[in-house]
């Protein structure tokens, strides 16, 4: 869920780094009882995401803009449609509207991506998650846009949950440790809601560790093939995770090997955003 605070965090650091010491211009040339209304307009189709982003930044602004959000997150909107009407004195109204606008076009431009790999999975039982690939300070914004897409969420931060890769492994089993062994011992020093995942890259790895009790294993960069063996081989022990290779040609293809899950680093690390526009009034 994406909570007030974690909003109110980004939007106030984004305000103060666009104008730390007042928008000069605007107190330049528009005078101060002037008043404004203002469109977010659609330039293009999508999946819109950042209604309480946008809200937030105005009434950090100030408290006497008001916004009108004319669709929900999650919802679709073509291009031309009216997205939000934002309203109050002129001063206010510009200096929010280049934050309201970058953080709604990003977050859309993840909604969008992403509702059209969940379109590429229907009728399948793969869920479409997301990664740690976010932009820093801003993956509670990211991950809810992925929510508004209809796609879902892999653990939040380090902190969330055990997901052990080659490199961990690696160390660990450089003194002559097997696998089952190494994970049988970290599984042993977890509290009993924490998850455990852990990687492979190869088909003879799966049995080990899933002999360590793992909870989710991940099939890095596995041909089809062998993510349809890898599925056999697993056999409801465990989640089954893709990840590498993902992107809007491969997808369905990987849905369809049986993997309940498919990790997308794309949705957040390389996503264009939106072309959303704010058309302003000023009376």
């Amino acid at each position: 869920m994406l909570t007030d605070t974690a909003i109110e965090a980004v939007v106030f650091a984004a305000l103060e780094e666009d104008a730390p010491w007042g928008d000069i211009t605007s107190e330049l040339f528009v005078p101060a009882d002037a008043h404004a209304t203002a469109e977010l307009n659609a330039r293009e189709p999508g999946v819109f995401s950042g209604g309480a982003v946008i809200v937030a930044t105005f009434a950090a602004v100030s408290a006497d803009v008001t916004v009108e959000l004319m669709i929900n997150d999650g919802d679709r909107f073509e291009a031309g449609d009216v997205i939000a009407v934002i309203s109050g004195p002129a001063r206010a109204v510009l200096r929010g509207e280049r934050i309201a606008l970058n953080l709604s076009q990003r977050m859309s431009g993840i909604a969008t991506l992403t509702a059209q790999f969940v379109a590429l999975v229907a009728g399948t039982a793969a869920r479409v998650v997301d990664t740690r690939k976010t932009t820093p300070g801003l993956r509670a914004l990211e991950r809810h846009a992925v929510r508004s897409g209809g796609g879902h969420n892999h653990r939040f931060s380090l902190s969330d949950a055990v997901l052990a890769k080659d490199n961990h492994l690696a160390v660990l089993t450089a003194g002559g440790a097997s696998v089952t062994d190494v994970i049988l011992a970290a599984r042993a020093q977890l509290g009993h809601t924490t998850h455990l995942e852990v990687e492979v890259d190869r088909l003879d790895q799966i049995e080990p560790v899933l002999a360590g009790g793992v909870d989710t294993i991940m099939l890095d960069n596995f041909s089809l093939d062998d993510l349809r063996a890898g599925v056999a081989l697993v056999a409801g022990r465990a989640l089954v995770e893709a990840s590498g290779g993902v992107n809007l040609h491969t997808v369905a293809e990987i849905a369809k090997t049986g993997v309940d899950l498919i990790s997308v680093g794309a949705l957040t690390h390389s996503v264009r955003a939106l072309d959303l526009g704010l058309d302003v009034r000023i009376a």
